[in-house]
Protein backbone atom coordinates (compact mmCIF):
# COMPACT_ATOMS: atom_id res chain seq x y z
CA UNK A 1 0.00 0.00 0.00
CA UNK A 2 1.27 3.33 -0.42
CA UNK A 3 2.80 5.57 2.11
CA UNK A 4 0.43 9.03 3.33
CA UNK A 5 1.96 11.99 4.08
CA UNK A 6 -0.38 13.64 5.95
CA UNK A 7 -0.65 17.11 6.36
CA UNK A 8 0.31 19.06 8.75
CA UNK A 9 3.01 16.77 9.62
CA UNK A 10 6.18 18.86 7.70
CA UNK A 11 7.82 17.13 4.61
CA UNK A 12 11.34 16.57 3.69
CA UNK A 13 10.25 17.22 -0.13
CA UNK A 14 11.72 20.89 -1.42
CA UNK A 15 8.87 22.78 -4.09
CA UNK A 16 10.55 24.16 -6.81
CA UNK A 17 8.74 26.62 -9.00
CA UNK A 18 6.46 28.79 -6.67
CA UNK A 19 6.15 32.29 -7.28
CA UNK A 20 6.73 34.83 -5.40
CA UNK A 21 4.75 36.23 -2.69
CA UNK A 22 1.74 38.47 -3.96
CA UNK A 23 1.65 41.47 -1.05
CA UNK A 24 -2.68 41.94 -1.35
CA UNK A 25 -3.07 37.66 -0.50
CA UNK A 26 -4.88 37.84 -3.79
CA UNK A 27 -4.94 35.03 -6.97
CA UNK A 28 -1.57 36.13 -9.25
CA UNK A 29 -2.38 37.98 -11.79
CA UNK A 30 -0.71 36.28 -14.82
CA UNK A 31 -0.33 32.12 -16.00
CA UNK A 32 3.28 32.06 -15.63
CA UNK A 33 3.03 33.71 -12.13
CA UNK A 34 1.72 30.37 -10.94
CA UNK A 35 4.11 27.44 -9.28
CA UNK A 36 5.12 25.29 -12.16
CA UNK A 37 3.65 22.49 -10.46
CA UNK A 38 0.12 20.78 -11.21
CA UNK A 39 -1.67 19.44 -7.98
CA UNK A 40 -3.47 15.82 -9.31
CA UNK A 41 -6.54 14.68 -7.51
CA UNK A 42 -6.90 11.04 -8.01
CA UNK A 43 -10.87 11.19 -8.73
CA UNK A 44 -12.97 14.27 -10.51
CA UNK A 45 -15.61 14.74 -7.25
CA UNK A 46 -11.89 14.92 -5.60
CA UNK A 47 -10.15 17.73 -8.35
CA UNK A 48 -13.46 19.92 -7.80
CA UNK A 49 -13.08 20.30 -4.14
CA UNK A 50 -9.49 21.18 -4.32
CA UNK A 51 -10.29 23.51 -7.61
CA UNK A 52 -12.75 25.28 -4.84
CA UNK A 53 -9.96 26.12 -2.57
CA UNK A 54 -7.02 26.29 -4.90
CA UNK A 55 -9.28 28.57 -7.07
CA UNK A 56 -6.74 30.31 -9.98
CA UNK A 57 -3.56 30.42 -8.43
CA UNK A 58 -2.90 26.32 -8.71
CA UNK A 59 -4.24 24.13 -11.54
CA UNK A 60 -5.84 21.04 -10.18
CA UNK A 61 -6.33 17.81 -12.26
CA UNK A 62 -8.22 14.65 -12.24
CA UNK A 63 -6.13 11.46 -12.47
CA UNK A 64 -9.15 9.39 -13.62
CA UNK A 65 -11.58 10.58 -16.02
CA UNK A 66 -15.06 11.38 -15.76
CA UNK A 67 -16.87 8.38 -16.35
CA UNK A 68 -14.49 6.30 -14.64
CA UNK A 69 -15.27 3.53 -11.62
CA UNK A 70 -12.02 3.94 -9.00
CA UNK A 71 -12.88 0.74 -7.85
CA UNK A 72 -12.75 -0.95 -11.55
CA UNK A 73 -10.27 0.96 -12.86
CA UNK A 74 -7.13 -0.04 -14.67
CA UNK A 75 -4.06 2.74 -14.78
CA UNK A 76 -2.49 3.24 -17.95
CA UNK A 77 1.64 4.51 -18.39
CA UNK A 78 -0.07 7.74 -18.94
CA UNK A 79 -0.95 8.13 -15.64
CA UNK A 80 2.19 7.26 -14.22
CA UNK A 81 3.58 9.86 -15.98
CA UNK A 82 1.25 12.31 -14.48
CA UNK A 83 2.23 11.33 -11.37
CA UNK A 84 5.58 11.61 -12.01
CA UNK A 85 5.28 15.34 -13.01
CA UNK A 86 3.29 16.34 -10.05
CA UNK A 87 4.42 17.71 -6.45
CA UNK A 88 1.20 17.44 -4.87
CA UNK A 89 -1.38 14.15 -5.03
CA UNK A 90 -4.72 14.49 -3.46
CA UNK A 91 -6.53 11.40 -2.36
CA UNK A 92 -9.60 10.00 -0.70
CA UNK A 93 -7.57 7.42 1.53
CA UNK A 94 -9.71 4.73 3.75
CA UNK A 95 -8.23 1.90 1.48
CA UNK A 96 -10.18 3.47 -1.89
CA UNK A 97 -7.58 4.07 -4.28
CA UNK A 98 -6.47 0.43 -4.70
CA UNK A 99 -5.31 1.42 -8.51
CA UNK A 100 -2.72 3.73 -7.27
CA UNK A 101 -0.62 1.46 -5.77
CA UNK A 102 1.53 0.28 -8.74
CA UNK A 103 1.87 4.01 -10.07
CA UNK A 104 2.98 5.42 -6.70
CA UNK A 105 5.79 2.10 -7.02
CA UNK A 106 7.05 3.42 -10.46
CA UNK A 107 6.17 6.87 -10.79
CA UNK A 108 9.51 9.13 -10.34
CA UNK A 109 9.51 12.20 -9.09
CA UNK A 110 9.00 13.47 -5.43
CA UNK A 111 5.28 14.23 -4.10
CA UNK A 112 3.35 14.88 -1.00
CA UNK A 113 0.08 13.24 -0.72
CA UNK A 114 -2.64 14.43 1.27
CA UNK A 115 -5.12 11.69 2.45
CA UNK A 116 -8.52 13.88 2.29
CA UNK A 117 -10.04 11.58 4.54
CA UNK A 118 -7.37 11.87 7.14
CA UNK A 119 -9.16 12.38 11.01
CA UNK A 120 -12.81 11.09 10.28
CA UNK A 121 -14.16 8.09 11.93
CA UNK A 122 -13.52 4.69 9.49
CA UNK A 123 -13.75 1.54 10.46
CA UNK A 124 -10.89 -0.52 10.97
CA UNK A 125 -12.42 -3.86 9.19
CA UNK A 126 -13.22 -3.12 5.45
CA UNK A 127 -13.38 0.44 5.52
CA UNK A 128 -15.70 1.83 3.58
CA UNK A 129 -14.51 5.26 1.70
CA UNK A 130 -17.58 6.83 0.51
CA UNK A 131 -17.16 9.21 3.68
CA UNK A 132 -17.91 12.68 0.30
CA UNK A 133 -21.18 11.39 0.34
CA UNK A 134 -21.69 13.53 3.92
CA UNK A 135 -20.91 17.02 3.43
CA UNK A 136 -20.10 17.00 6.56
CA UNK A 137 -17.36 14.95 5.81
CA UNK A 138 -16.18 17.12 3.05
CA UNK A 139 -15.40 20.11 5.56
CA UNK A 140 -12.61 17.66 7.08
CA UNK A 141 -11.33 17.20 3.30
CA UNK A 142 -11.30 21.14 2.93
CA UNK A 143 -9.15 21.80 6.05
CA UNK A 144 -6.82 18.68 4.95
CA UNK A 145 -6.59 20.01 1.13
CA UNK A 146 -6.08 23.32 2.54
CA UNK A 147 -3.40 22.95 4.10
CA UNK A 148 -1.69 20.73 1.30
CA UNK A 149 -1.93 23.45 -1.03
CA UNK A 150 -0.35 25.72 1.41
CA UNK A 151 2.14 24.09 2.40
CA UNK A 152 3.34 23.67 -1.61
CA UNK A 153 2.77 27.52 -1.73
CA UNK A 154 2.87 29.22 1.47
CA UNK A 155 2.17 32.66 -0.35
CA UNK A 156 -1.37 32.04 -0.98
CA UNK A 157 -2.22 31.00 2.82
CA UNK A 158 -4.70 33.52 2.95
CA UNK A 159 -6.39 33.04 -0.32
CA UNK A 160 -6.70 29.10 0.50
CA UNK A 161 -8.20 30.16 4.02
CA UNK A 162 -10.64 32.20 2.30
CA UNK A 163 -11.88 30.36 -0.24
CA UNK A 164 -11.88 27.44 2.14
CA UNK A 165 -13.94 29.23 4.08
CA UNK A 166 -16.78 29.92 1.57
CA UNK A 167 -16.39 26.48 0.44
CA UNK A 168 -17.40 25.20 3.84
CA UNK A 169 -20.22 27.47 3.89
CA UNK A 170 -21.53 26.25 0.60
CA UNK A 171 -21.41 22.63 1.98
CA UNK A 172 -23.17 23.62 5.32
CA UNK A 173 -25.95 25.35 2.99
CA UNK A 174 -26.05 21.78 1.16
CA UNK A 175 -26.62 19.76 4.26
CA UNK A 176 -29.38 21.77 5.36
CA UNK A 177 -31.13 21.69 1.42
CA UNK A 178 -30.53 18.06 1.58
CA UNK A 179 -32.62 17.55 5.10
CA UNK A 180 -35.18 19.71 3.57
CA UNK A 181 -35.63 17.23 0.72
CA UNK A 182 -35.35 14.15 2.76
CA UNK A 183 -38.17 15.71 4.98
CA UNK A 184 -40.48 14.88 2.29
CA UNK A 185 -40.22 11.22 2.85
CA UNK A 186 -41.83 9.86 5.27
CA UNK A 187 -39.55 7.79 7.34
CA UNK A 188 -40.68 4.75 7.36
CA UNK A 189 -40.45 4.60 3.25
CA UNK A 190 -36.90 6.00 3.83
CA UNK A 191 -35.15 2.73 2.61
CA UNK A 192 -32.63 2.38 0.40
CA UNK A 193 -31.22 -0.63 -1.09
CA UNK A 194 -27.96 -0.23 -3.60
CA UNK A 195 -25.54 -2.10 -5.68
CA UNK A 196 -22.85 -1.89 -2.97
CA UNK A 197 -21.98 0.10 0.08
CA UNK A 198 -21.79 3.03 -1.12
CA UNK A 199 -24.32 4.87 0.69
CA UNK A 200 -23.54 3.93 4.62
CA UNK A 201 -22.48 8.00 5.67
CA UNK A 202 -25.15 9.28 3.82
CA UNK A 203 -27.73 6.76 5.13
CA UNK A 204 -26.42 7.78 8.91
CA UNK A 205 -26.38 11.57 8.40
CA UNK A 206 -30.20 11.79 6.70
CA UNK A 207 -32.14 9.07 8.48
CA UNK A 208 -32.07 6.20 5.69
CA UNK A 209 -32.37 2.53 6.73
CA UNK A 210 -30.16 0.45 4.47
CA UNK A 211 -31.87 -2.47 3.66
CA UNK A 212 -29.10 -4.62 1.83
CA UNK A 213 -26.90 -4.26 -1.20
CA UNK A 214 -26.61 -6.18 -4.34
CA UNK A 215 -22.76 -6.50 -3.89
CA UNK A 216 -22.39 -7.02 0.23
CA UNK A 217 -19.27 -5.07 0.00
CA UNK A 218 -17.72 -1.22 -0.10
CA UNK A 219 -16.04 -2.23 -3.58
CA UNK A 220 -17.98 -2.70 -7.02
CA UNK A 221 -15.61 -5.48 -7.70
CA UNK A 222 -16.99 -8.14 -5.84
CA UNK A 223 -19.41 -10.52 -6.51
CA UNK A 224 -23.02 -11.80 -4.81
CA UNK A 225 -22.99 -15.18 -4.09
CA UNK A 226 -26.50 -17.14 -4.98
CA UNK A 227 -27.76 -16.95 -1.59
CA UNK A 228 -27.01 -13.52 -0.64
CA UNK A 229 -28.97 -12.50 -3.51
CA UNK A 230 -31.88 -14.61 -2.46
CA UNK A 231 -31.24 -12.95 1.14
CA UNK A 232 -31.40 -9.64 -0.58
CA UNK A 233 -35.00 -10.33 -2.57
CA UNK A 234 -36.50 -11.33 0.77
CA UNK A 235 -35.25 -8.60 2.87
CA UNK A 236 -36.40 -6.10 0.03
CA UNK A 237 -40.05 -8.13 -0.14
CA UNK A 238 -40.18 -7.79 3.65
CA UNK A 239 -39.27 -4.68 3.98
CA UNK A 240 -41.55 -3.20 1.38
CA UNK A 241 -38.30 -0.97 -0.16
CA UNK A 242 -39.54 0.53 -3.79
CA UNK A 243 -36.34 0.60 -5.17
CA UNK A 244 -32.37 -0.17 -6.13
CA UNK A 245 -29.97 2.64 -6.45
CA UNK A 246 -27.14 1.97 -8.92
CA UNK A 247 -24.08 4.62 -10.11
CA UNK A 248 -24.36 5.07 -13.87
CA UNK A 249 -21.21 3.37 -14.50
CA UNK A 250 -22.11 -0.09 -12.50
CA UNK A 251 -23.81 -2.69 -14.51
CA UNK A 252 -27.96 -3.04 -14.09
CA UNK A 253 -28.28 -6.51 -14.60
CA UNK A 254 -28.00 -7.99 -11.31
CA UNK A 255 -30.44 -4.86 -10.02
CA UNK A 256 -32.88 -6.00 -12.97
CA UNK A 257 -33.24 -9.83 -12.32
CA UNK A 258 -33.78 -8.50 -8.62
CA UNK A 259 -36.41 -6.59 -9.43
CA UNK A 260 -38.29 -8.77 -11.81
CA UNK A 261 -38.27 -11.29 -8.85
CA UNK A 262 -40.06 -8.27 -6.36
CA UNK A 263 -41.53 -5.95 -8.64
CA UNK A 264 -39.73 -3.01 -7.60
CA UNK A 265 -38.04 0.09 -9.84
CA UNK A 266 -34.46 0.01 -10.44
CA UNK A 267 -32.95 3.90 -10.52
CA UNK A 268 -29.35 3.60 -12.69
CA UNK A 269 -28.69 6.99 -12.92
CA UNK A 270 -26.79 8.08 -9.72
CA UNK A 271 -23.94 9.87 -9.55
CA UNK A 272 -21.93 8.49 -6.62
CA UNK A 273 -18.17 8.17 -7.17
CA UNK A 274 -17.70 10.36 -10.78
CA UNK A 275 -18.62 13.92 -12.18
CA UNK A 276 -20.12 14.63 -15.39
CA UNK A 277 -18.95 16.58 -17.90
CA UNK A 278 -21.54 19.44 -17.49
CA UNK A 279 -25.64 18.96 -16.39
CA UNK A 280 -26.51 17.52 -13.93
CA UNK A 281 -23.30 16.71 -11.82
CA UNK A 282 -20.68 19.22 -12.98
CA UNK A 283 -19.00 19.70 -9.47
CA UNK A 284 -19.51 18.16 -6.55
CA UNK A 285 -22.64 19.73 -4.73
CA UNK A 286 -24.34 19.45 -8.22
CA UNK A 287 -23.27 15.66 -7.86
CA UNK A 288 -25.09 15.59 -4.58
CA UNK A 289 -28.31 17.38 -5.35
CA UNK A 290 -28.88 15.28 -8.14
CA UNK A 291 -28.33 11.87 -6.50
CA UNK A 292 -30.77 13.00 -3.51
CA UNK A 293 -33.28 14.58 -6.00
CA UNK A 294 -33.59 11.34 -7.84
CA UNK A 295 -33.42 9.47 -4.67
CA UNK A 296 -36.57 11.59 -3.03
CA UNK A 297 -38.48 11.07 -6.10
CA UNK A 298 -38.08 7.45 -6.01
CA UNK A 299 -39.05 7.05 -2.25
CA UNK A 300 -41.34 10.14 -1.54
Amino acid sequence: MYRFIVLPIVSALIFTGCSPASPTGTPFGSAQDKPDSVVLASTTFLADITRNIAGDRITVESLLPIGADPHSYQPTPRDAARIADSKLLIVNGADYEHFLDPLLENAGGEREVVEASAGLPIRAEEPNPHLWLDPNFVITYVENIRKGLTHLNPDGINFYQSNADAYVAQLKDLDGWIIEQVSQIPVEKRLLVTNHEALEYFSARYGFTLIGAIVPSVSTGASPSAGQMADLIDQIKSSGAPAIFLDEVENSSLAQQIADETGIRVVTDLHLESLTDGPPAATYIDMMKYNVSLIVEALK
